[in-house]
Order: C-alpha cells, then structure tokens, then sequence
C-alpha cells in the first residue's frame, strides 16, 4: 500500500507564491515518477509537472517557466515551487506517483485571487 500526503496550498494573491511538498510512504520501487497534476471546477485533471528518479522532467506549457519541481528520492517526497501565480492557476493540485501502477494524494486546494 502506497500513501501520498500533500502540503502547502492555500490561498495567494496573483503574483504570488506557493511550495507544495508531498511525501510518499510504503512500498515503492526506487525507479518511478513522481509529479503533480491538477483539476479546476468544471475542468478535466491536467499535467502540471512530473519528474523521474533519474532527474528528467516534463512541463506543461502553461507553467514552464514558472513553476519547478524538485524531489528528494531518500524522502521519496517531490515538491512543486510555483511562481507568478495566476487565477487560473487556481485549482486541486495532486500529488502523483508512478512505477507500473499510479497512486494518488488527496489533492490539496490551490488559490489564486485576482
């Protein structure tokens, strides 16, 4: 069984700034992924940003640039720094992690007031 805690949302004026963390416990292959994807009202969940254990990551579009993720694989944790944030960015970010089958946190509510 695989736990995903995250941390760190909240409600920031656009512009501003936010660090979401996620821990990860339980079984876990050492070669995964782990990242985030979010889901606004009304909208379908979406990648945000997603790292391997090696190091490789992906961004998408809309926060490239702006936002970075990092991880600690002796924590098996990943974080996610987002920068300039924008009403849009408003949503609930999940944390995600994947080694042949994906597990899911609870999602933690980001935000973004104009």
């Amino acid at each position: 069984q695989v736990q995903l805690v995250e941390s760190g949302g909240g409600l920031v004026q656009a512009g501003g700034s936010l660090r979401l963390s996620c821990a990860a416990s339980g079984s876990i292959f050492s070669r995964n992924s782990m990242g985030w994807y979010r889901q606004a009202p009304g909208k379908q969940r979406e990648l945000v940003a997603i790292m391997s254990s090696s190091g490789s990551t992906n961004y998408a579009e809309s926060v490239k640039g702006r936002f970075t993720i990092s991880r600690d694989n002796a924590k098996n944790s990943v974080y996610l720094q987002m920068n300039s944030l924008k009403p849009e960015d408003t949503a609930v970010y999940y944390c995600y992690i994947f080694f042949g089958v994906a597990y899911w946190g609870k999602g933690t509510l980001v935000t973004v007031s104009s």
